[in-house]
């Protein structure tokens, strides 16, 4: 069963070419389908059936592992068997017609306006970290930029002088963006010390010794610099749904954040729809004479 899956990560590898992070994915949630299966006594992954599927979700679900990774599981599975389907080493899918068990849906964390313009409005330092972490927070929340975008963003792909930052998303698919001006002048700022550092690749953002920034490297960053701003947890990610709900907001044009955003679906785009209505919630609670609560006054 692990030649088999041998051979299948290195078909998504070569030919459907699949970032390493979705990779490791399918790799994490396979290897522990294949343990299953050898606690099962099961040598072929023809012999795995939907019973056995149905009980190693339920086993899971009560370790306390998430619907939305139960449901990438059955998605990884399902990717498999088409791929051995294709080879002629099996003829079924266990995973047809399965769901993982349904879970509240935790709505995405995100800055509001005024927090947002707390963290990118205060004052920069002159010096190199400074410039190029103040660039970072900027085309985070001026483009919608994901963590892998950022970090693989390389000069050619910036065109300051259009405004424009070309980016390789999810499944290799290649999308133009708009930088906004307050971005475009950090990234103005930080480019000519990033030159001074002898930068050993074509890397937008760079460590001290001219090598390009890891990912880890850069989520460091941004979480101290929402220590030191605004006092609280900050991720990559947050300014992120921080863009999408702000632009979402003032727009009210989903079909454009989804292209923004880079989402294949519109179902994803439309959690910010939710976002958005909690907001307004918010605003009618609080303005709204009928919705005012009555003052506890009478005893």
């Amino acid at each position: 069963m692990h030649t088999d899956l041998d051979a299948y990560f290195q078909h998504l590898r070569s030919e459907r070419q699949v970032s390493p992070h979705t990779l490791d994915g399918y790799r994490r949630d396979l290897l522990k389908v294949a343990d299953y299966c050898e606690r099962q006594a099961l040598r072929q992954w023809s012999g795995l059936k939907a019973h056995h599927l149905r009980q190693l979700i339920a086993e899971l679900h009560r370790k306390g592992q998430s619907s939305r990774s139960l449901a990438r599981l059955l998605s990884s599975v399902r990717g498999l068997y088409r791929y051995l389907n294709q080879e002629g080493l099996c003829q079924h899918d266990p995973a047809t017609g399965l769901s993982a068990p349904k879970g509240e849906r935790r709505l995405p964390r995100l800055l509001d306006t005024d927090r947002a313009m707390q963290l990118l409005d205060g004052g920069v330092e002159d010096d190199f970290i400074a410039h190029r972490d103040q660039a970072m927070l900027e085309l985070f929340y001026s483009s919608g930029l994901r963590l892998s975008e950022l970090v693989g963003l390389n000069l050619d792909q910036l065109d300051l002088a259009a405004g424009l930052v070309r980016v390789l998303g999810k499944g290799n698919k290649v999308r133009e963006l708009p930088v906004g001006r307050k971005a475009r002048e950090a990234l103005q700022a930080w480019l000519p010390l990033r030159a001074l550092a002898h930068p050993a690749d074509g890397a937008v953002f760079i460590g001290q010794q001219g090598r390009r920034l890891g990912a880890r490297a850069v989520q460091l960053r941004v979480r101290q610099a929402g220590v030191r701003e605004l006092g609280q947890h900050l991720h990559p990610h947050m300014l992120r749904h921080s863009f999408a709900s702000h632009l979402l907001e003032s727009s009210q044009d989903l079909r454009s954040v989804q292209e923004l955003l880079g989402h294949a679906d519109i179902g994803t785009t439309q959690i910010y729809t939710h976002l958005d209505f909690q907001h307004l919630a918010k605003v009618y609670d609080q303005a709204h004479p009928r919705a005012k609560r009555k003052q506890d006054t009478d005893t």
